[in-house]
């Protein structure tokens, strides 16, 4: 019953998705096959070198001026709130300011994006985000009466990385 948010590049998806067909399979079996709710914190391996996740639950959202924009490069996020609420931010990575560089290791950099160039979207169970290197995003904004999120975040090997 799960569906992509209308946020979502519908033909990057469908484009990383005929090129990586077998890593996207297995993070729609498990999400078909497990109840979110009640898997376990901690960090998961799908394929070791195409698919990982990370379970979090607990007050990790924060106030809007807490949080940051980001991006990757060698993978595509896909977002889902498992329990609660979260507002996340998009955008194109193209329009964004480098604010702390690339880091090739950890494929994490931190930017400034203005706000006429982003969009918020309310994230909540049976919706999934995807982020892929050609968006900014902007996780973990706290939700007005919603202080615990339980959140699973796929990372998938992007078809184009090195």
């Amino acid at each position: 019953n799960l569906k992509a948010s209308p946020s979502a590049n519908a033909v990057e998806f469908q484009r990383e998705y005929l090129a990586n067909k077998a890593s996207w399979d297995k993070v729609f079996t498990w999400l078909k096959e497990n109840n979110p709710e009640t898997v376990a914190v901690g960090k998961y391996v799908l394929d070791s070198t195409n698919v990982t996740f990370t379970v979090a639950e607990g007050p990790s959202v924060r106030s809007f001026d807490k949080t940051k924009w980001e991006a990757h490069q060698k993978f595509v996020d896909l977002q889902y709130i498992a329990k609660g609420k979260e507002k996340m931010g998009i955008g194109p990575i193209s329009k964004a300011k480098i604010l702390t560089p690339f880091d090739e290791k950890k494929d994490i950099g931190f930017y400034q994006l203005e706000d006429a160039d982003s969009r918020y979207v309310l994230a909540e169970p049976g919706t999934f985000l995807l982020f892929f290197p050609s968006d900014a995003h902007r996780p973990n904004i706290q939700v007005a009466g919603c202080d615990t999120v339980k959140k699973i975040v796929f990372k998938v090997k992007y078809s184009l990385a090195n």
